[in-house]
């Protein structure tokens, strides 16, 4: 074994076990996050980690389609996370829009028009 082949080796282990670090906190962040958009952010982030994980098995294999693998799941993950902050937008303009206990809108006590 030389010299490049033994850094290659340390890199990805090492890069698997930061990896594998950020995922477990993250996955803490998924379960204890005290509000919504916290844990939108930390599944944004485990999909970061995913790829992270698939780039790496990428280099250590040396399959040119992890690659793409890597790629459709950015996308996914992408795609995703949109569509969360568009769910959590629509929760929050429903919420101001309801009516109060005493039957007013919100909205009409100088809110938005």
């Amino acid at each position: 074994m030389n010299t490049a082949q033994a850094f290659l080796d340390f890199a990805v282990y090492l890069s698997l076990a930061i990896l594998t670090a950020a995922f477990v906190l993250t996955v803490v962040r998924v379960v204890l996050g005290p509000t919504l958009p916290d844990r939108v952010l930390a599944l944004d982030t485990l999909v970061a980690a995913a790829i992270g994980y698939i780039a790496v098995i990428g280099v250590k294999t040396g399959y040119s389609l992890y690659l793409d693998i890597a790629i459709a799941l950015g996308l996914v993950g992408f795609l995703a996370t949109v569509a969360f902050a568009r769910f959590i937008l629509e929760r929050g303009q429903s919420e101001t829009d309801a009516p109060d206990a005493d039957g007013a809108n919100s909205s009409e006590e100088g809110g938005r028009p």
